[in-house]
């Protein structure tokens, strides 16, 4: 009886019998609205209730399938838009070689967030946040990063990047228990735009609860003197990097019901939260998105830019492009890479962007570009 429950019920059957709005979008509208007048504003839930129409008019967006209400940051303890530019950078120190020591702390912390109007979800999170800290360091840097699992479960730190076997973050190599702690270190290379993840058991369970983040590694350019002005400008504090508009995008879903169904899809975990709080991005500045895929359950996603073409970096370890002159690229799990283009010729306004499975769009998973002619 259970089991034909959760198939009767699942994000997949309420879609497929066309359904949509009543199974995503309604139900983040009651969630809201019983949030709203739970706070004493009985107005704003009678609105949000009856579908009102108060809300900007790029909301409707997709069909208007987009949740109602807001999510909490302040709670939560992380905001999406700021997640965009919060780079952990680590603290710095010089080796007796001379070569610079890179070194982070993460902590691992069990909470609740909340990841839709109203809707909380039960996350295990690297320094309070989901995706964990965007972490970056230059090539060719010693990297120290300490591990302190203040968790109930065994967890770990696995980068995709170049290191010993002991350092690997797996059984039997890296992987801690409850109350320990554990320094990883290694070289920063290859340059690029890599990840970190929990590799303890049950894999898919640890991504799934939000234990995964951005992980870059910045060119050398002193290394690279063929193509030495590309990786000035992805150096980050150098005037070249500094025209440059960055933003760290980790797509990411959640399975609410823990039905092996994600109910929610978002970036930077907020389900639509870049659609009703636009990022604003200069015309007259180039824009590089280091993006990857975290999405557990669904083998493949996507970035689709309306109106606009980019450069594409698969895994961000060129300093050419792998591909030219897209408007979409697939990523499945763990896969990543370099986004650039500019607005430079284009009217100011709002351009969306969002994942072309029109499910995940729906469920979450788009948001909007706000041009503007310079920033404020």
């Amino acid at each position: 009886m259970l089991k034909w429950a959760q198939t009767a019920l699942s994000r997949r059957s309420l879609l497929g019998g066309g359904i949509a709005t009543l199974g995503a979008t309604s139900i983040c509208s009651v969630n809201a609205a019983a949030q709203q007048a739970h706070s004493g504003d009985h107005g704003a839930a009678a609105s949000a209730m009856k579908g009102g129409d108060s809300a900007p008019a790029h909301h409707s967006a997709h069909g208007a399938m987009i949740t109602v209400g807001n999510v909490d940051n302040e709670r939560n303890g992380f905001h999406p838009t700021q997640m965009l530019t919060d780079w952990y950078t680590g603290s710095l120190s010089e080796l007796p070689d001379g070569r610079k020591l890179r070194s982070f702390e993460i902590t691992v912390e069990e909470k609740e967030i909340e990841i839709a109007p109203g809707v909380m979800f039960p996350a295990w999170t690297y320094n309070g946040r989901v995706p964990g800290p965007a972490l970056r360091a230059t090539e060719g840097e010693r990297l120290s990063i300490k591990l302190i699992n203040n968790g109930s479960h065994p967890h770990s730190l696995h980068f995709h990047g170049i290191h010993a076997a002991r350092m690997d973050g797996v059984p039997g190599a890296g992987v801690i228990g409850p109350g320990e702690e554990f320094v990883y270190e290694f070289d920063a290379k290859p340059f690029g735009c890599h990840l970190y993840h929990c590799h303890a058991l049950p894999l898919a369970r640890h991504i799934h609860k939000g234990m995964y983040g951005l992980f870059v590694i910045d060119p050398d350019p002193t290394r690279h003197p063929d193509h030495i002005e590309v990786a000035k400008s992805r150096l980050l504090g150098s005037p070249e990097n500094a025209r440059w508009q960055e933003m760290a995008m980790v797509m990411n879903a959640f399975d609410t019901n823990f039905d092996g169904e994600n109910e929610f899809y978002a970036c930077n975990t907020v389900a639509h939260c870049y659609a009703k709080e636009p990022i604003k991005v200069a015309k007259g500045r180039p824009v590089r998105i280091y993006l990857v895929n975290l999405v557990e359950f669904d083998p493949i996603n996507s970035f689709h830019l309306h109106a606009n073409f980019f450069d594409y970096y698969d895994q961000g370890t060129t300093l050419t492009p792998t591909l030219k002159t897209v408007d979409l690229i697939t990523q499945c799990q763990a896969q990543r890479g370099i986004i650039e283009f500019t607005f430079e010729e284009h009217e100011p306004g709002l351009y969306m962007f969002h994942a072309h499975q029109s499910e995940f769009a729906e469920l979450g998973w788009m948001g909007m570009f706000d041009v503007v002619e310079t920033l404020s």
